[in-house]
C-alpha cells in the first residue's frame, strides 16, 4: 500500500547523506572560527584592563593627592587631576604588551590611552585573531580584528 510510492528511490538517501555530513562540517568550523574570535576577545579585554591598572599606577600622585604640607596632611597645592606620568605609563604598557603577546591573538599598533574626565582613564586596545578554517575558503578573511576596552576611576583616599 504505503511502498509502491517510493518504488525506484532506493538510492536517495545515499545522495543526500554525503551533502548533509558536508553540510555539518561546514557548520562545525564556523563554530569553531567563532569560538576562537570570542576567546580573542576576550583576552583582549582581559590584556585591555591590565593595561588600564598599569597605566593608573603612573598616576603623577603630586598633581592628584597634592605635595604634603608642613604638617604632614598632604592636602596642599592638590588639584585632584588625573594627570599620567606619560613615558612610564609608556614603558608600563610596551612591557605587558610584549609580555602578553602570543599565538592567540597580536596587537595592532598601540593601545589607545584617553582621559574621561577628570579622573577616569580608559584603554582601548585592537588585536588580530587568525582564524583555523576560514583559510580553507577562497576569498575568506585569514585574521578577524577585535577591539576592547578597560576603564579605571581615580578616587582620592
Amino acid at each position: 500500500m504505503g511502498g509502491e510510492q517510493w518504488r525506484g528511490e532506493d538510492g536517495n538517501v545515499l545522495l543526500l547523506f554525503p551533502a548533509a555530513v558536508l553540510v555539518l562540517v561546514i557548520l562545525g568550523a564556523l563554530a569553531v572560527d567563532f569560538s576562537i574570535v570570542y576567546l580573542g576577545e576576550r583576552e583582549a579585554a582581559d590584556l585591555a584592563a591590565a593595561l588600564a591598572n598599569d597605566a593608573a599606577s603612573a598616576l603623577d600622585e603630586v598633581a592628584f593627592y597634592g605635595a604634603a604640607d608642613e604638617d604632614g596632611s598632604g592636602a596642599g597645592g592638590s588639584d585632584g587631576e588625573f594627570r599620567l606620568d606619560e613615558d612610564r605609563a609608556a614603558a608600563l604598557i610596551a612591557a605587558r604588551v610584549d609580555a602578553r603577546q602570543g599565538d592567540r591573538f597580536t596587537v595592532v599598533g598601540q593601545p589607545r590611552l584617553s582621559l574621561d574626565g577628570a579622573t577616569r582613564l580608559r584603554v582601548t586596545v585592537t588585536a588580530e585573531v587568525p582564524l583555523v578554517f576560514s583559510r580553507a575558503l577562497p576569498g575568506a578573511p585569514r585574521v578577524a580584528t577585535v577591539e576592547a576596552s578597560a576603564e579605571v576611576d581615580a578616587v582620592r583616599r
